[in-house]
Parts: structure tokens; sequence; C-alpha cells
């Protein structure tokens, strides 16, 4: 992220700051902090907040005491909104001090929303008022245009209203439609440039990094909503024009597209934009040659009239292309043969790169959206922003589940119930998997209603298990108008394995013909959609996954031994992760319990074709005492074996290595999830090294369920907060916790985690090392961890505290641990003791009775005392004394 880095702002640089916004008379700058408020929310949030308070009262614009306890009170989402608004409601003097603090902050906190909200003030400052007056009014035009887009905005109004909650035939009795301003929810926007090789599967490599975008203070990604997709990018030093958005499938890309295209037409969103015109890949896929006024005029009749005279201000125009990976055609960007003239004959291709390329109607903006497995294969370079949707935010997941359910308490249940599945929650961040569980789980608590008397027998526990019961509720309508045809099945799932090593979405008619698949059987329209118009018509599974559970299914409808292990070798094999999700699958449904749930429909699955997939699971189970194991393909193995829920084969495989180290390997949530079942089924695991692997908040929720089980818990370098401590504390008071050794080390703690830690310690009966170092401990409730430490109980034997930023006063304090009988080793460099704490260290060091080892080097001492404490070590030589 070299773009990002931070400059040194020069006193000159922030006084010119001053002067130009000096310049702007009272209503600008209201116009210009309305137009950034949104902005001003995020990024304050986002960067420390006493770095802020204290620009802010230097400039005497606040009282620090008063935020702080916002801050603390209400958390930074809140303390942002209400400074944003107590500063515009404080006037001129206390808006100009804002600006200035934060032209300050860009030297420490080079956060790249802050850049490039600076950078647009500064760059086009002299006309922004002017383009924020165009964005929100639009251009002047003739009569005539006025009265067609006034249609045209009908029109897309009409097209865009309403959101479209499709349902598999046989799960409701139809699809149903919402509002669009009541259904929508916010999607995660961010900078991204982490496209071209990825070797994960695309949709677990992106709900991997999902978390750590969500930490947004550290990762430093730029943020970018929709009405930021068209504005000043810092990056390129650019207004953009050629915008492409990616996403995995079913994150949102489309509904996106339908939420901006409807807040221009409603006058909403950048209105700069006289006419935009929105088109779909799918259905352009078809047509051989054409030209941009005709594809224009088979979207829009009745445009036609005024054609000529829409396409003369190109600049005033955005087309928005939808789905370049269900295009059937290779879309070559960076082809040489381009177009300038709208009505000259040409293909899909040429279209889009000319008009992205700005040889065709130059000045026009362009908004393409894609899976970021297609873009590997396409030049990039021509957009002046790519940003890729992350999928909700965590409080948006839960929204979906209340407005699912239009049952408070019904949505509640459910969403608890994913929220501690750690498996089943880790995908949540995307719309269309919400759908898919929430689908599922609605009929099992509909089945609890209809009968009262028992418990819901099955709810899933893994992915598979929630296919299988999607997939079952399917068959299970079918069921009712005669028995469901298992060729049909095993064809259509021939078909989507064909489909996901092509990486197809989109068939043909001749497509599903070569894999007997009628199109136009009841069953057919429960698994695939139907989209164009004859006989340009193309066929799509209702979800990838859906895709890929339907190709494992297949070969337990239909076993081949030869069949099956190409085509888990195949899956194994792929370099870019497409045959993980199959893998998953196939590896889920060799649990009977799984395959269960599809037996009423199709009978007994088969089960040879699942003691082969246990049988090469076991063979593909990697030595992890090997020198340098593959993390990444532990780790896939590690999930098949979470799917299968064979704690047997896990523990008598995997329980042999007594060691698992992952150290400096990123683990997203799921890993983490995945880890959780092979702690468990293992029980006696002695070391568990997780250091400097990102483990953030979701990711150690998701382990903790089995870190009391590991002697050795390694959790420094993670980044872990005070909120964090909570978990912690629930390990450590596990009633059958085996840790003996656990490290904090290099977090982010602070005094507000000494509490809880403190409880912690007390309540546990199996600590015996802590390593509490590089946290900034110092406050008031470190005391009450000292007095824990300190007891006559405590067990605690190795204590480190080192750079914990203790200073003198702290100093007598510790000569408390001297109650301690068990305390052994004690690490205290790197603090602030000074001269001035060498008293009591040196008296700690004469009177501990059981201390063996003590490092007190780097305590800002002078010469004279670190010679004094040298000297100690012939009145203790017991005691090591390490400077």
């Amino acid at each position: 992220m070299a773009d990002f880095r931070g400059r040194v702002v020069t006193n000159d640089e922030l006084q010119q700051f001053r002067q130009q916004l000096a310049r702007y008379e009272d209503h600008q700058l209201g116009i210009f902090y309305k137009y950034f408020r949104d902005d001003l929310h995020y990024i304050i949030s986002s960067l420390d907040t006493q770095s802020v308070l204290r620009e802010l009262n230097f400039r005497h614009c606040v009282s620090v005491e008063h935020y702080q306890a916002i801050k603390k009170q209400c958390g930074a989402s809140v303390f942002a909104e209400m400074l944003v608004e107590d500063i515009q409601a404080s006037g001129r003097d206390a808006v100009l001090g804002l600006w200035e603090s934060l032209f300050a902050l860009q030297n420490d906190h080079p956060h790249p929303n802050l850049l490039g909200v600076l950078d647009e003030l500064s760059q086009t400052g002299h006309c922004l008022e002017r383009n924020v007056m165009l964005d929100k009014c639009g251009p002047d035009l003739h009569p005539d245009l006025k009265a067609c887009r006034l249609q045209h905005r009908e029109d897309l109004l009409q097209k865009t209203q309403y959101l479209v909650e499709h349902r598999a035939p046989g799960l409701t009795t139809e699809s149903q439609s919402f509002s669009i301003t009541e259904r929508y929810l916010d999607l995660i926007v961010v900078s991204s440039q982490h496209f071209r090789s990825r070797p994960q599967h695309e949709l677990i490599v992106t709900g991997g990094i999902h978390e750590h975008y969500l930490q947004r203070a550290q990762s430093n990604l730029e943020r970018i909503s929709p009405n930021r997709l068209f504005r000043w990018c810092h990056r390129k030093r650019c207004v953009p024009q050629a915008v492409l958005v990616s996403g995995v499938p079913g994150v949102g890309k489309t509904t996106l597209m339908q939420k901006f295209v409807y807040d221009w037409a409603n006058g909403n969103l950048y209105q700069r934009f006289a006419f935009v015109f929105s088109f779909k890949f799918r259905d352009l896929s078809n047509k051989e040659e054409l030209s941009l006024a005709q594809m224009i005029v088979d979207e829009y009749p009745y445009l036609h009239s005024q054609l000529e005279r829409i396409l003369q201000n190109p600049k005033h125009l955005l087309f928005i292309f939808d789905g370049l990976d269900e295009s059937k055609d290779q879309i070559d960007l960076k082809q040489n043969q381009l177009c300038t003239n709208p009505r000259s004959m040409q293909t899909v291709s040429a279209i889009v790169s000319s008009l992205v390329r700005q040889s065709l109607l130059p000045g026009c903006s362009v908004l393409i959206t894609s899976r970021p497995t297609r873009l590997a294969t396409v030049e990039t370079s021509v957009f002046n922003r790519i940003s890729e949707i992350m999928g909700f935010f965590p409080k948006e997941r839960e929204k979906y589940f209340l407005h699912f359910f239009r049952d408070y308490t019904m949505g509640e249940k459910a969403f608890h119930y994913v929220r501690e599945n750690g498996m089943l929650y880790t995908f949540c961040y995307i719309p269309s998997y919400c759908w898919i569980i929430c689908t599922v789980l609605s009929m099992c608590f509909r089945a609890q209603r209809a009968n009262s008397a028992q418990t819901v027998e099955f709810l899933p526990k893994t992915v598979t298990q929630l296919y299988a019961s999607f997939i079952s509720n399917i068959l299970a309508n079918h069921c009712q108008a005669g028995t469901i045809d298992k060729n049909f099945l095993i064809s259509i799932g021939r078909m989507a394995e064909y489909g996901v090593n092509s990486r197809i979405l989109s068939f043909t008619k001749e497509d599903l013909d070569g894999f007997s698949v009628d199109a136009s059987s009841h069953l057919a329209t429960s698994f695939v959609m139907e989209s164009g118009q004859p006989p340009h018509v193309s066929y799509s599974f209702l979800h990838l996954t859906i895709q890929e559970f339907m190709a494992a299914l297949g070969y337990y409808l239909d076993y081949s031994p030869e069949g099956l292990q190409k085509a888990l070798e195949e899956a194994k094999s792929t370099e870019d992760g497409r045959g993980e999700i199959f893998l998953r699958f196939i590896s889920g449904l060799s649990d009977s319990s799984t395959r269960s749930l599809l037996k009423p429909y199709v009978g007994d699955l088969s089960a040879p074709a699942a003691k082969h997939v246990i049988s090469f699971l076991q063979k593909s189970i990697p030595n992890l005492n090997s020198q340098n194991p593959d993390n990444r393909k532990v780790l896939n193995v590690f999930a098949c074996l979470t799917e299968s829920r064979n704690k047997v084969l896990v523990s008598s495989s995997i329980g042999l290595n007594r060691q698992l180290d992952f150290r400096d390997f990123y683990l997203a949530p799921l890993d983490c999830t995945v880890l959780a079942f092979i702690l468990e089924s293992c029980r006696e695991t002695e070391l568990l090294d997780l250091g400097a692997c990102f483990i953030q908040t979701e990711g150690l929720e998701r382990i903790s369920a089995a870190l009391h089980t590991v002697t050795d818990v390694r959790l420094a370098n993670n980044n872990l907060r005070d909120e964090d401590v909570q978990c912690i504390y629930s390990i450590l008071t596990h009633p059958q916790c085996r840790i003996q050794r656990l490290s904090l080390r290099n977090n982010g703690l602070t005094e507000l985690s000494c509490l809880p830690l403190a409880l912690a310690v007390s309540e546990n009966t199996s600590l015996r090392d802590l390593d509490l170092s590089k946290n900034k401990l110092a406050g008031e409730d470190f005391y009450k961890l000292l007095e824990v430490l300190s007891a006559p109980m405590c067990r605690i034997e190795r204590l480190a505290l080192q750079e914990a930023k203790l200073t003198p006063q702290y100093a007598a304090s510790l000569l408390c641990l001297t109650n301690n009988p068990n305390l052994t080793h004690l690490n205290i460099s790197s603090n602030f003791f000074g001269d001035a704490g060498y008293p009591h260290i040196k008296e700690f060091i004469l009177i501990h009775p059981s201390l063996k080892e003590i490092r007190v080097g780097l305590n800002d001492f002078s010469e004279a005392t670190e010679g004094n404490l040298q000297q100690l070590q012939t009145r203790r030589p017991d005691v090591a004394i390490i400077l």
C-alpha cells in the first residue's frame, strides 16, 4: 500500500491550507461539510481517538474529557457522528478547526479516506461547489431532452424500485418483491487490487479477508460508498471515468447496481449524468454484432427519437455493464480494434472496450461489475478506480435475518443459531448465502411449530448439511407430485461439475441438451433460473454454491470408483481453488447423518462412495511434523474433515501431531472454525501457535470453544483488543481448561483488560505461564491485576510484563508479587522505571523467596543503577538478573 504512505506536512503547507479554507464563505463551507459528512463520520471513527481530540483541543474546538466519555460509553461510530454534528453547530471557527486538525493528522495517520477527502478538497476546491450543485441538480438540458429524461427516469424507477426475493419453486408459492428503500442493506465496498492470482476459492478467500477489512483503522484500505465511485480518486489523482466493481457470486453486485440506478432515477445520486444506461452482459452475449445506438434502443426504445441529441454530450452519460463474468465471449479491454462511431456495427467486446478507453463517446463514464476470478484474465489497468464488494457489515447480517422472517423473535432466534455456528456464520457476509440459510431455518422452525411436542430433530451444523436441507426441501415438494427422477439429478450434477471445472455459470440450451437436462421440467426450474428471451435464453443455478453441491451429490447418486477418484484428484490439484467448495461438499456427504436428509427422496446415497472419500481424506492428511508444511493445504484438508464430522478419523490421524504451528500465517474466521473442530476431536494438543495470524474478534470467537483443550496457547501479535479479553476469560474459566501457558504478547490490550484478566487468573487452576508483554496495561486497573498475581494461592510461575508502559509509580506495587510463592521468572524489561524505581526493584530481588530469574533491562536506568543491579547478583547468586 505504498500509495497511501504518510508524508510530512509542513507548517507552510498547513498555513496554505488554512488560507485556502478561509477564502470560502460560510454557505460554501456548509455545502462542503454536508458533502463530506459521511466521509467525516467514517474517517473520525477510524482514526486514533486521542489524536483527533488532541488536535481539536489544540485549536480550542472541543472538550477532550466530554468526547472521551462519549467514545467509551457509545463506541466509535456514535462518537464520530456526535462530534461532526457538534462541530458544525459550533460555527465557522470550529469547522475550520476540524479541517485543519485532519490536515495535520495525515502526518501520523495517513488513512486513504482521509487523504482522499483532503486531496479532493484541495485539488477541486475552486470548482467543488459547482460540482456539488451539478450532482444535486444536473446539467441544463433542452426542453425535449428534459421530457425524454423524465420518461427515462420513470422507466428506470419502475424497473428498479422493487427487490425480488427469488424462491425456488416448492419452497413458497411465489417470489416476493419489496421496496428497495425498505429492504436494501449497506454493503462494504473497498478499494482493491487483490484479484489476479487467487490460490483459494473466491468465496473462501473473500470470507477470509472480510474480518480483516472490517478492522478499518488497521487495514489501511479505502472504503468507497456508492456516492464516491465517481468522485475524486486519490490513488489515480483524477475524477474517474472508468470504474470497476468486483465481488464474489451472490455478494450483491447486481443489487448494488440496481440501487445505484434507482437513486439516480429518484434524483438522489449523481445528477451530473443526464442519462444512465444499464445493461447485463448475460443479455448481450447472444448478439454477435450491433452498434452502441442499437444496444441503447433495444433496451430503451422510447429514446429512439432523441438518441442523436443525447449522444452529443458524452460527459453527461453513464453506461453500466453488469456481470462481466457472465459474458460468453472474452471481453478484451486492450484490443486494438476500437470504434469511434456509435452507429457502427461492432462486437460487444469492441463497444465496451471503446467506451472504457474513451475512443467512443470521449468523456462518458463507464461502470462494470465482475467476479474477481474473471478479472485475472482481464486488463484492468484501463480503469481509474477498482473496487471490491465485501458484502454485509455485521449489523446488516442481523438485519437481513429480521427482514427475511418478518417476525422479530423468529429472526433473532435464527440469527443467534447461525451466530453460534462459525461454519455457517462466516459465509453470511454474502446476501445470497443468507437467503439460503434463512430459507432452510424457516422450514426447520415451521416443522417445529407443526409438531410442537417434539424439538427440531435436525438443524444444519455444517455447510454441507445446510445445502442438503435446502435440496431436500425442494425434492420434498416434488415428491408430492410423483417420484423423483434420480437420473435427472445425476444429469444435472454432471452439468454442474462441467460448469465448476470450466468456470461456467451460464449455460445454453445446447449445454442442457448435451447433459440430457430437460429445461421444461418442473424439477429443472427448481435448480436453474432462465433468463433472456427466445431464442437467446441462458440458464444458471440459483447460486454457484448450489451448482457445486449438485456436482458433489452426483457422485453419491451414481458411484463410479474411477470417476470419483479422478474428480477428487482434479479438485485437489486446481491452482485457483475452484475445486475447494466441491471437495468440502463431497467430504460432507460422507457423513451418514447428512446423507440421511436426502434419503426420503432419492433413497440411500452410495455408502461405498462415502468410504472412498474417507479413504481419500485419510491419505490426504499432511505430515504436520514436516519441516515446512503448506498451511493452506493443511487447512483445506482440515476443512474437508470438519464437513465430514468424522471425529474418529481426525483423532486417529491428526491426534498423533501434538503441536500445531500456524505462526505468521493469516487465519480467516472460517479457518478458526475448522481448527476448533480439529482441536475438539483431538482433545490433547500440546501446542497451538497462532502468533501473527491476524486473529481478530470473530476468529477468536470461532476457535474459543476448543482452546481450553490445549496446553500451550500462543496468541501473540494478533491485534486483539480489550473487548476480546472477555473471550479469553471464558476460555481460562472453562471447567476443563488445560492451558498452562498463555501468550497475549504484543496485542492492543490496555488497562481495560486488566480486570477481566485478573478475574480469569483468580478462577483458573491450570495456568502457570502468562505473557502480557508489549500491551499498554498501565492504569488504575493494573493494580487489581497485580493484586491477583500476588495472592499466595496464585499458581503463576512465569510472568512477562515487558514493555507494558510501566512508570516508577508502579515499582512499589511490584513488591506485592513477593507474596506469590510460585513465581520464579519475571520479565519487566523495556518499561520506564528509571532510577526512581530502583529501590523497590532491589528490594523485590532481595526478598522474593522463590525467584530464579528477573529481566530488568532497558528501563531508563543510569550507568550507576545498572552497576548496582549487577552487584546484587553477588547477594542473590540463586537469581539470574538479566539487564
